[in-house]
């Protein structure tokens, strides 16, 4: 290679560098990602303290990160050559032809024991049945759609622990894997469907003594046909067909309240303003949120159940509220109230603790039971 060409190489890469600058300074700064699902890093402020101890200088980096011009489209592009290079694990997340499934790595320092340990002592606060179910992920339950050689920790051993705590048991594993070979599993996210919530929401059903639903009485809704969940997202694999998101529950007859703020506000079973934007699956209840309750006013005297749960349950309250009067769905990472307490004054009959297995592993507010 000539001096010439090599000092010619070197001003192109320059250029192009300089080039790439010069856009980011001109380009507004985004505050979020709709593909990534999430606020993006803003310029931090300077000041000299922040410069001596690292912690701007990393500010930096990560702002100039997220702002990137073309950032999705960037990132879509690495995922599209490293599958070319034969690669199928993106950021945690498995390509399975045309399904993305997550991968679940091993439990650290003792948190599947420490939760466990938990939830066995919620029974001695609470004067009502305490119920345990653990939701297996796709990993478990398509495990035979996962590459060849492809490591993810077997959810079997924490379904077998959660049978050796001595609280009744809801099986969602036996279901779900029966009905294996239907989408009960999103492709690009990584919840249950619908159809997946209507066999969990049967199996909590058959726990609890409870006649089961009959799927023929529910005329499946399509109100979607773009969604793309968090496994698009965090894997940078763009080019997969997106998803579809079914309501099936009918509105009529049930009411939803719900405390985002502390205080009570009418809440909604499908809000479909969440349709219009990335965080479609939010749609069910309306996503996040401390406490929020169903009531079925054609049930005035049925029972009363309440949720100790994640995300999952969004999808398969609906369903229970076709079995309960009141169905209360508590979500520890923002309810900070005695749980005991909230159970007495609200006459509720049963406790059912419904966690999806990943989110298990991880969890550090089941803590909260033990107040």
């Amino acid at each position: 290679m000539s001096k010439a060409y090599s000092r010619f190489l070197t001003a192109l890469f320059c250029l192009f560098l300089g080039g790439l600058l010069v856009w980011h300074v001109l380009l507004p700064d985004r505050d979020r990602s709709e593909v990534e699902n999430r606020t993006l890093t803003q310029l931090p402020e300077f000041s000299w303290e922040s410069l001596k101890d690292g912690s701007y200088t990393a500010a930096v980096e990560e702002y100039f990160a997220d702002q990137f011009p073309l950032r999705d489209e960037w990132t879509g592009l690495k995922a599209r050559t490293e599958q070319l290079l034969g690669k199928t694990l993106f950021n945690g997340v498995f390509l399975c032809g045309d399904t993305l499934i997550s991968q679940v790595p091993a439990p650290e320092n003792g948190q599947m024991e420490k939760n466990l340990s938990y939830i066995q002592r919620l029974p001695e606060k609470v004067s009502v049945p305490v119920y345990l179910g653990i939701i297996p992920s796709a990993a478990e339950v398509w495990k035979d759609k996962l590459p060849a050689g492809a490591q993810s920790w077997d959810q079997t051993q924490l379904l077998e622990a959660a049978e050796q705590t001595g609280l009744p048991t809801i099986d969602f594993h036996t279901p779900l894997t029966l009905h294996a070979q239907e989408p009960i599993f999103y492709r690009t996210d990584h919840h249950w469907t619908t159809l997946g919530a209507f066999y969990g929401a049967n199996a909590l059903l058959e726990s609890l003594g409870m006649e089961p639903l009959n799927q023929e009485d529910y005329t499946p809704q399509v109100v979607s046909e773009s969604f793309n969940g968090t496994l698009y997202s965090t894997s940078g694999i763009h080019w997969l067909t997106p998803d579809t998101i079914e309501y099936w529950v009918p509105e009529d007859g049930l009411t939803v309240t719900s405390w985002r703020t502390g205080e009570a506000a009418p809440g909604m079973l499908y809000d479909r303003s969440y349709l219009e934007h990335k965080d479609q699956y939010s749609s069910f209840l309306g996503g996040n949120q401390p406490l929020c309750v169903i009531e079925n006013e054609n049930l005035p005297d049925g029972d009363r159940i309440l949720l100790v749960r994640d995300s999952y349950s969004d999808a398969l309250a609906p369903f229970l509220a076709q079995r309960f009067s009141q169905v209360h769905l508590v979500d520890l990472r923002y309810y900070r109230m005695p749980l005991a307490q909230y159970v007495a004054d609200n006459d509720i009959d049963a406790v059912c603790v419904v966690y999806s297995a990943q989110n298990f592993l991880t969890d550090r507010d089941l803590v909260m039971l033990t107040q």
